[in-house]
């Protein structure tokens, strides 16, 4: 027969016994799960206490019953007791300590209690080694109130387990219980994974202004903000017939285009472009159009960025090298996918880096799908001049 206990410290520990098996061989199987020893454990089924003469079968427990195990210790407020300064570790009826003064003392002279105490809840292990009464005594109590509301759910459950509700309830708990091994395998095996994670920057020179500049191989195309623009001296070049939109998480407007600037990596120059956009928590995005362009190589085992097929290595910067603004950003723009409006006409003109149909937003507010063909005939009219009837 499978049955699962509820140890005190809120884990479910699964035992597969025989239906007439005595509960004084229940609880010596859970003195060696639980470290309690027998003599103070009390086994609750339904909210009453099973006897050690007494058999699980003849008690009603039956096939994947829920049980409670609750060790004597801790809960003398149920029953009389020897006095505080008899046990250390007596409760008093909120679960706070009788003899906080002994109750710290005998915690500190555990050296395995204080082990779990300080992996478990550093702020609690904290305050016992220093010997913060107050804060010991808060969770005590909450840690009291959050078991009797969990005892509550289990009885109900147990009244009638094919109920509606007490089987979501189960089902909840079973998840619940799931995640916490999950977080708890996580914190042991793969700890890294709560690490914060930095992005990819490098330091380069636009038009011999230093920058961070983000590698980001998922932008379709090479950033610059506005302001940053304007700081190299590039807005001069700023080709307003490239205004559209930008959309990915969120949105953005696009300015312009500026088509070839040097870009200064390492030690050597190589000619780049940028989409501009009007934003202003962004200086400048390396994306996959210059990547691509330049051969550039994002190595994470060395920890940097290979230019020209190994030609240039460039270290990706860490932590400590990149500014408060940088570190406290949430993340990168809308990657940019435009095409080109004619700001005077308002028509579109070819955008030769964006064969697949896109949609773009003309400086009339209006829309329009334009696919590659479209976009080449719009190209000749644009370089043609026009007819009068136009």
């Amino acid at each position: 027969m499978k049955l699962s206990v509820l140890a005190p410290d809120e884990r479910i520990v699964p035992l597969d016994v025989e239906p007439d098996e005595l509960v004084e061989n229940l609880k010596a199987i859970l003195e060696v799960e639980t470290s309690i020893p027998l003599n103070e454990q009390q086994i609750l089924h339904h909210g009453k206490e099973i006897p050690n003469h007494g058999r699980l079968n003849a008690a009603g427990v039956v096939e994947n019953d829920l049980l409670m195990l609750v060790s004597s210790t801790l809960s003398r407020q149920n029953g009389p007791g020897p006095s505080p300064n008899a046990n250390p570790l007596a409760l008093n009826s909120d679960g706070s300590a009788a003899n906080p003064a002994a109750f710290l003392n005998h915690l500190r002279g555990d050296a395995n209690i204080m082990s779990q105490l300080m992996q478990r809840s550093p702020e609690i292990g904290k305050a016992i080694v220093t010997g913060d009464i107050e804060v010991m005594q808060r969770f005590l109590r909450q840690q009291h109130a959050h078991q009797q509301h969990l005892r509550s759910q289990i009885d109900l459950m147990n009244a009638d387990p094919f109920d509606i509700d007490a089987q979501r309830k189960i089902e909840e708990a079973i998840r619940q219980k799931n995640v916490d091994e999950n977080w708890e395998a996580a914190v042991e095996h793969n700890p890294e994974a709560f690490a914060r994670v930095i992005m990819l920057y490098v330091d380069m020179e636009v038009n011999s202004v230093p920058l961070k500049a983000f590698v980001d191989s998922g932008a379709q195309t090479t950033i610059i903000s506005k302001d940053c623009a304007e700081r190299c001296g590039l807005l001069r070049l700023l080709d307003r017939r490239y205004v559209g939109i930008a959309k990915g998480v969120g949105q953005s407007e696009i300015v312009g285009r500026i088509h070839v600037a040097p870009l200064k990596i390492g030690v050597n120059y190589y000619p780049c472009s940028f989409t501009v956009l009007d934003q202003p928590d962004l200086e400048f995005i390396f994306g996959l159009d210059m990547l691509r362009k330049h051969q550039c190589s994002i190595d994470l085992k060395d920890n940097v960025l290979r230019v020209g097929g190994g030609e240039i290595a460039v270290p990706f910067l860490q932590e400590k090298d990149l500014p408060l603004n940088i570190l406290g950003s949430d993340g990168p723009p809308p990657k940019a996918v435009s095409t080109p409006v004619d700001s005077k006409t308002g028509k579109t003109v070819a955008n030769e880096f964006a064969p697949a149909p896109v949609q773009v937003t003309s400086g009339a507010g209006g829309s329009s799908d334009l696919s590659l063909a479209q976009a080449q005939e719009a190209k000749k009219r644009a370089r043609s001049p026009q007819s009068p009837d136009d």
